[in-house]
């Protein structure tokens, strides 16, 4: 069982927060990635809470909104009111459900595991991204699991 409450659900890219949608335009910008986003299959939104642990602990919150087309894989996470923004061709890195993955035996938790090339980065790198075990959370696995997949062909 995951130490994570999460809240997935599929929203337009719009209506992501106002913070998470100019932060994505920025990177998009940044990078020169053009129209990325213009052709989106799918957009979510998962809102996370972690329990408080133990006498000391504190509660933590982290929203991610993660879009995914044809060919990229956009999202951004907010965290202590910072947002970071990653995105990846996705024929430059492989999607895995998490639940396939040997880390899910050592913490207990949903989403999918990305693993590659990012936009920001010369090396290859790794991301999780949480998602709710819900409609929406495995639609959106599977979306971005065949886009990938396409991608590549």
């Amino acid at each position: 069982m995951s130490d994570w409450k999460r809240t997935t659900r599929e929203v337009p890219f719009e209506s992501l927060s106002s913070e998470m949608v100019t932060a994505v335009k920025a990177h998009i910008e940044r990078y020169n990635l053009g129209s990325i986003l213009s052709d989106a299959l799918m957009c979510v939104q998962t809102d996370s809470e972690k329990a408080k642990k133990g006498l000391f602990g504190k509660a933590e919150s982290v929203s991610q909104g993660v879009v995914v087309t044809p060919r990229w894989l956009v999202w951004v996470v907010v965290s202590a009111g910072t947002p970071i923004v990653l995105s990846a061709q996705l024929s430059n890195v492989t999607i895995q459900d998490y639940a396939q993955t040997p880390f899910m035996k050592m913490i207990p938790d949903s989403g999918i595991q990305v693993n590659g090339m990012f936009t920001d980065s010369s090396e290859s790198a790794s991301a999780f991204i949480g998602l709710e075990e819900n409609v929406a959370g495995r639609k959106f696995t599977e979306t971005v699991t065949k886009a990938a997949q396409d991608a590549k062909k």
